[in-house]
């Protein structure tokens, strides 16, 4: 019955403490800098130079798959 006690006592506190510790740093770590805007302006420019490569991508693929002799 000691073992159990001790178990009780230490054991079972010190893994509550460390699941509260690691969920304190999970949700520090998904907490989101201020953006600030240039920051946005970035972004915003990095989605139009991707949206355009696929633009791009899909001419070719187009132009591509007519090219191809079909069975």
């Amino acid at each position: 019955m000691i073992p159990w006690l001790i178990f009780a006592v230490v054991a079972v506190p010190l893994l509550v403490i460390g699941f509260v510790a690691m969920r304190r740093r999970t949700v520090a770590g998904e907490l989101d800098a201020p953006e600030d805007a240039e920051r946005r302006a970035q972004t915003e420019d990095e989605f139009a130079e991707a949206e355009s490569f696929e633009a791009e991508w899909r001419d070719g693929d187009a132009k591509r798959y007519r090219q191809e002799r079909l069975p």
